[in-house]
Parts: structure tokens; C-alpha cells; sequence
């Protein structure tokens, strides 16, 4: 082999050659090539290595060159790099470097309960389990094991009383937090331990619906990254949701603009830059399954900024032609990228606010109906141009302009990867919202390309649920809103009368609704449905009531009508085709609706539906009546909790009941509303039967079914408002025994679209 071709090594970086020389021929070779072409003086081959890991060199030991530490799984460098500068090794170490075991942040926060083991420090493998002292109820994971990436597994444990409006935030490992009251507008602070950063939602506040704002919070050491898998897994489950409904709207105007700025910066070579736009073109690959048509820029940026295509150019020529696109991005050469060593991020969003400036300017309107997402890759932090935050805030500002309803209109997401990645900094650049992750820390390149790779193509198999649209003027005197879930119900009975009750499409086949709707004699050629969006009825083919339903079971307790078990499915005689027009509603425990809370694989589990949905004392909800020729809404509270006994207690006012024990009456099959405290509820009348009882939001799910009430007072108005002891019960959907009813025909693969029940 001629010097030329070894001093190649040296001053191409070679890894791989590199790594087969030992220390002393590396030496003399670098000296000898160094003599040869006149280079600067080189940095020494000795005292580099590392305690049971391996170093690496971006440009062997020429100036400028970087020497990277790396240690096996489980295990993470003292040091993580050093430069070449000046001929020594920067920064100079009086020790040698070490690989040390990763540990996991300290678990012992845990409250109201006890961790075992209670140890000082949590290594990998290690496995805690958490119990709760009598009194306080649990939720999260029993069992967590420190994994390789510096993580606990599962979800964070809590033991909480459950008696204040929203749920026990808890006390996620290595945190400490202030605030301890968990009604409407209480603050809950949090911080890390010492030498953890802080990702997620330092404050969080208690919201009317029982939820807080923001996300869990959670703790980084240096060492801590996101395995591709969870990555995968977060980041699908947020674009997901997005994506879907961009994909249902689509046809009535509402637009996707998509910015993807990837960091090239420091020591980014020419394969290196190949693979970061195979990862670009595999994203928009990803994207492309949901049948969306977004509009695209791409910016690559170091010091200074590169549109590959502005978003501008992608309107005018490319929008209808996608693979043209990728091909442009394809055939973008490294030689052009002229963007430097530096890291300026605060360029980078500056340069997509511009983008999205003119598009405001262009036609304000659309720019207003358009959701906008934004994507940085960054392999560093930002050493030029500032803090890149002021600018993020002017993207926020241009596309929420001040109102908290249009927070939703922007989705900012960071994938930090490697060793340099400034998670505290990067933690101000991203969306902060429930239940979703955008934030994501990676090892390196490889990784991040995997995390592309593991997003299943699922784009359109999981269908939407929960779906409605706002046709609200901005005033509360003037909200209208359809939804397409909604189904009216027609009885024909032998003496020729029509009883009336409502339903909720569930899947293209079914219509859930109560079983008291119908009598025994009601054959499915005497029923009929109407959805708001068909012009003529419906057709059923069968009516399946709970077989556990039973109207005179407890008249020996003094109860001449027993609704437990009062729910129903009719099973069409033609699926449904969804539209725009008719989805179905999202039902509890189902996969579907994990997408429409926005919750990961992992973290959909049916209790954690519960919690979100169901864990306050008093949970604002809603029904739909029909009230006259229109369909109006009902909001109520449900009732749990402190509230509960007080609300079934009321059930022995009804008419004919002569039974003392209100439990013989209402069981936990149930929900109940009604009353005047704390607030005074909407009551259901006749026809509201078998309606959903829904919990508003982004996306509606239901919780119960209307089904019956202890006072009639609908002689007066339509619309009437509670009394005092007047109280309506809703069958649960969270009742186990309703779940297995409804996962028997809703989960059945041979009718319909079936639903995937957790």
C-alpha cells in the first residue's frame, strides 16, 4: 500500500482502516504523512483509549478532527468526545476516560405508597414494584424495569384519593413537585433532580374537564435517549390523529403544509448526507399512506440555510406529482450544500416563519384553515445565531395569533440525535400538549432512520371515530355543529303508533342504543334509522338486546322497572359507506379511540381510557336531544366520587319504586347526573333514549347510553334544567359486562368494520 494512499487514512478519517492500526503504527504514520505534505502539527495517538469501549475519528488526527467514545449497551462514556485543536487533544483529561453503567432516575418520589426495592441508586435491570397504603387507589404500572436507554419502563405509578376535580398528576422518577390540590385552576410545578433535564411540561393546570394541561413530565440524564421503537410509537400516534382528520376534511378546505428543516452542520460527510435524505424520503413515504396531499418545504442548514424546496415552488409546479419531488431531493448533490460548520437553528426557523408569512399574505384565509407542521432534525446545539426560541414564538404567534382554539393549527416537532443534543434548550422549541410526544432524542442517524422504517403503514386501515364538525360563528348564541355519528330511531308498533328514541353509529354496521327503546314484539322490519346526512331511512336486520337485559327482574324488591344491562345493538342490513357525512363514534377501550386520545400502543390500555375520561368527581359530559324539528345538545356533569351516593340515593323518588336500598336500584353499571351542585344539569326526556352520553373534546367518545330518569319534566319544556333530586342514569360503557357484550358483536372480523378491543 503506497503513504499516499495511508495518509488517506489519516487525513480522510477512514473509521474503519483506522480502527485496524494499532496506536504506534497510527503514530508513525501520522507523523510520517504530516512530514510529507507539510501538514500542521498532528494530535497524539496515545492515552485515547477507553475502559471497555472504543473510540472513533471524524478526520483521523488532523486539526479539527473529533474523537468520539462509545461503550457497550447498558453502559455510557465519561466523556463523550474530544477535538483536535492546536495540536492537543481538547478537553485534556487527567484520567482515563471509562465506560459507566447506566442508571435510571430515582423512582423513590413515589407518594402515598411504598417502592420496593428502596435503594440509592437503579441500574439496568433493576425492577421496582409499588403498592398503595389503604385508602388510596392505584394507577399505572406495578412493576417498572430500568432499561439500557436510561428509562423506566411502562407508566409512572400513582396512589391517589381521587376526590378532587382532575386526577393525582403524580411524581414521575427523578422529580420533585410543588402543588398538592388538584381542582380547576390549581398549578402543579415540577423540577428534576439534580444533573436530569427537565423534557415535557414544567407547570401543568387543571382543566374544567377534569384533565391537565400539557404533557407528563419526564427526566433526561446526559445518556438518556428514545429507542427508535418509541420513537416510532409516539411519533406515529400524534401525526396519526393529525393526519387522519386532515385526511377526512380534505374535501372541504382544509389544507396541510409540512416543514422539514434537517441540521448538516459539523463534521456531516458525503454518505452521512445520503442517509439524511433517505430519512426525509421516508418520512414523506410515511406520509403519503394517508391519502393527505400536503404541501411540502425542505431546508437543510449549518450555518447558513438551504430551501431544497420552498413551499412557495411545491404550490405552483409540484403539488400534483410527488415522486417528481422526491426525485428533486434525490438528486440534490452534496457538493451544493454550501451551509457550513455551524449550528444555527434560530436560522432555520426564522427562514420557515418567512415561508409562512407570505403564504398568509398571499390569501390569509387559507393560510388560516391550514394546519401547519413543522419537523427539525439536529444532530447539535445551536452555537450561532441565538436562541432559536424567539423565533419559534413568531411562528406560534403568526399561526395562533392569541387564540387558545387554534393551538391545535400548529404541530412543532424536534428529533435531537447524537451526543450533543441540548435537550433543555430543544424542550422550548417543541408543542406542548397532552398525551403526545414531540420530542424525541436519538443515538445517531441509524436511528433515526429506524424509527422510520417501524412506523407501521397504517394510514387509512384504523378508521376515524369521534368525528364533528363546527360550524360555529365564534359566539355561543350561534354554535352548530353536525354530527355524524348521530342516528334518530323509529319504532312502528302493531297499533300502528312510532315511538322515537336515538343511537350512535359505532361501526359501518351497527347503531348502539338502549334496550328498553324496544318491546318484544318489535321485529327489525318494523324499525328503521335515519342519519342526519341520508335522505331516506335505514334499514335493520337484526336487534340484539344485553342478555342479561331484563325490565321485571327485581319487581319482588319493589322495583316494577329494572334497567340494568339497558343497552342494544342493531345490526344493519348494509354497511354504511363513510364519508365526511357518517362516522362512528369513538367507544372506550377500542385501539380507535387510543388514536383519538392521542395515546401511544403502549400507553392504550382500557384503563387509562378510564382515567382520562372518567377519573374526576365530577366529569362535564353531554347528550344529544332531539327538540322539536333540531337536534340540540345537553351538557351535564356525572356524578363519582363524594357525589355518588348522594345522586343514586335520589333513585327512590321515582314513581313506583317502593325499595329502600338505592344500590338495589342503580349499580356501577351506571352513571348518573342530574341535580342542581355543582352545577345545574340538563334532564333527558322520552326521546333522548338511547343517545350517547358523551364527553366532549378534539374527538368525542362515549361513556354511556341514556336510559332513564327519576322525574318527567319535559310536559314544560323541551329542554328542561334539573331540580334538586331529579336524576337521570347512563348505562356505563366501562362496566366490564357491557364491554364483553359489545366485544362479542363490535369486535366479530366477519361484520362490518370491526373494532380492535384492548
Amino acid at each position: 500500500m503506497s503513504v499516499n494512499v495511508l495518509c488517506c487514512f489519516v487525513y480522510c478519517g477512514d473509521k474503519k482502516s483506522i480502527m485496524e492500526y494499532e496506536a504506534l503504527h497510527l503514530f508513525i504514520l501520522a507523523n510520517l504523512c504530516a512530514l510529507i505534505t507539510g501538514a500542521p502539527t498532528l494530535c497524539s495517538t496515545k492515552n485515547l483509549d477507553i475502559s471497555m469501549g472504543r473510540f472513533s475519528l471524524s478526520n483521523g488526527f488532523s486539526e479539527g478532527s473529533v474523537l468520539r467514545y462509545t461503550c457497550p449497551e447498558g453502559y455510557y462514556p465519561s466523556v463523550k468526545s474530544r477535538q483536535c485543536k492546536n495540536g492537543r487533544w481538547d478537553p485534556k483529561l487527567t484520567r482515563k476516560p471509562q465506560c459507566k453503567m447506566v442508571t435510571c432516575p430515582d423512582p423513590r418520589g413515589f407518594e402515598n405508597g411504598d417502592v420496593y426495592p428502596h435503594q440509592q441508586r437503579y441500574f439496568v435491570n433493576s425492577t421496582t414494584t409499588y403498592s398503595c397504603y389503604s385508602g388510596y387507589t392505584f394507577s399505572g404500572s406495578v412493576s417498572r424495569i430500568c432499561q439500557p436507554n436510561g428509562k423506566w419502563s411502562g407508566g409512572t405509578p400513582i396512589c391517589g384519593r381521587n376526590s378532587d376535580h382532575c386526577p393525582d398528576p403524580g411524581f414521575p422518577p427523578g422529580t420533585t413537585r410543588s402543588g398538592n390540590m388538584f381542582n380547576i385552576d390549581d398549578k402543579v410545578t415540577y423540577n428534576c433532580h439534580r444533573e436530569l433535564t427537565l423534557i415535557g411540561s414544567r407547570e401543568r393546570v387543571c382543566q374544567k374537564g377534569g384533565l391537565w394541561t400539557g404533557s407528563e413530565p419526564e427526566c433526561y440524564a446526559d445518556f438518556t435517549y428514545d429507542t427508535p421503537e418509541e420513537a416510532s410509537e409516539g411519533f406515529r400516534s400524534s401525526l396519526k390523529a393529525m393526519l387522519q382528520v386532515s385526511q377526512q376534511y380534505k374535501e372541504i378546505g382544509g389544507k396541510l403544509d409540512i416543514y422539514i428543516a434537517f441540521d448538516v452542520s459539523d463534521i456531516i460527510d458525503e454518505n452521512e448526507f445520503k442517509k439524511a435524505k433517505g430519512v426525509i424520503s421516508k418520512l414523506i413515504e410515511k406520509i403519503s399512506y394517508y391519502e393527505v396531499s400536503p404541501n411540502y418545504e425542505i431546508l437543510i442548514f449549518a450555518t447558513d440555510v438551504t430551501r431544497i424546496v420552498s413551499m412557495q415552488k411545491f404550490k405552483i409546479g409540484q403539488k400534483h406529482n410527488l415522486l417528481q419531488f422526491l426525485n428533486k431531493l434525490g438528486d440534490y448533490k452534496y457538493s451544493s450544500k454550501r451551509t457550513g460548520k455551524g449550528t444555527n437553528i434560530s436560522k432555520a426557523y426564522f427562514n420557515i416563519y418567512k415561508s409562512m408569512l407570505i403564504e398568509k399574505e398571499i390569501d390569509k384565509k387559507s393560510f388560516l384553515q391550514t394546519q401547519h407542521i413543522v419537523i427539525l432534525f439536529s444532530d447539535g446545539q445551536a452555537n450561532m445565531g441565538g436562541d432559536p426560541k424567539p423565533k419559534v414564538d413568531q411562528i406560534k404567534d403568526l399561526v395562533i395569533q392569541k387564540d387558545p382554539s387554534r393551538e391545535e393549527k400548529l404541530d412543532l416537532y424536534v428529533f435531537g440525535m447524537g451526543d450533543d443534543v441540548n435537550a433543555e434548550d430543544i424542550n422550548h422549541l417543541k408543542t406542548d400538549r397532552g398525551n403526545e410526544k414531540f420530542f424525541f432524542k436519538l443515538r445517531d442517524l441509524h436511528d433515526l432512520k429506524k424509527t422510520f422504517d417501524t412506523m407501521t403503514d397504517e394510514g387509512t386501515s384504523v378508521q376515524l371515530c369521534g368525528l364533528y364538525k363546527d360550524y360555529s360563528d365564534g359566539s355561543d348564541s350561534h354554535k352548530r355543529r353536525q354530527y355524524p355519528w348521530l342516528a334518530k330511531i323509529f319504532v312502528i308498533r302493531s297499533d300502528g303508533t312510532i315511538s322515537k328514541c336515538m343511537g350512535s353509529l359505532v361501526t359501518s354496521t351497527f347503531i348502539l342504543t338502549a334496550a328498553h327503546c324496544f318491546k318484544s314484539d318489535d321485529t327489525p322490519d318494523r324499525i328503521t334509522v335515519d342519519m342526519e346526512s341520508k335522505s331516506k331511512g335505514i334499514n335493520v336486520k337484526e336487534y340484539i338486546p344485553h342478555p342479561r337485559y331484563n325490565l321485571t327482574a327485581k319487581r319482588h324488591k319493589g322495583i316494577p322497572e329494572y334497567y340494568e344491562f339497558d343497552i342494544a345493538l342493531l345490526q344493519l342490513e348494509e354497511p354504511l359507506i363513510m364519508s365526511p357525512d357518517i362516522q362512528p363514534i369513538c367507544i372506550p377501550c377500542t385501539r380507535e379511540t387510543s388514536g383519538a386520545l392521542k395515546l401511544s400502543d403502549r400507553e392504550g390500555t382500557c384503563k387509562k381510557h378510564e382515567e382520562m375520561l372518567l377519573s374526576a368527581e365530577t366529569v362535564n359530559a353531554a347528550f344529544m336531544s332531539n327538540i322539536g324539528v333540531k337536534i340540540e345538545q345537553k351538557d351535564i356533569t356525572i356524578k363519582q366520587g363524594n357525589w355518588w351516593d348522594a345522586c343514586i340515593e335520589d333513585a327512590k323518588k321515582a314513581k313506583g319504586i317502593i325499595a329502600t336500598n338505592a344500590k338495589d336500584i342503580v349499580s356501577r353499571n351506571f352513571l348518573c347526573s342530574g341535580g342542581i351542585k355543582p352545577t345545574t344539569d340538563y334532564v333527558a326526556c322520552k326521546g333522548d333514549s338511547g343517545g350517547a352520553t358523551f364527553v366532549p373534546g378534539a374527538r368525542i367518545v362515549q361513556v354511556g347510553i341514556v336510559s332513564w330518569g327519576v322525574k318527567n319534566m319535559c310536559a314544560r319544556s323541551p329542554k328542561p334544567k334539573s331540580e334538586k333530586d331529579s336524576r337521570d342514569y347512563h348505562t356505563n360503557l366501562f362496566s366490564p359486562e357491557i364491554r364483553s357484550f359489545l366485544k362479542k358483536y363490535l369486535g366479530n372480523e366477519r361484520i362490518g368494520t370491526p373494532l380492535t378491543f384492548l
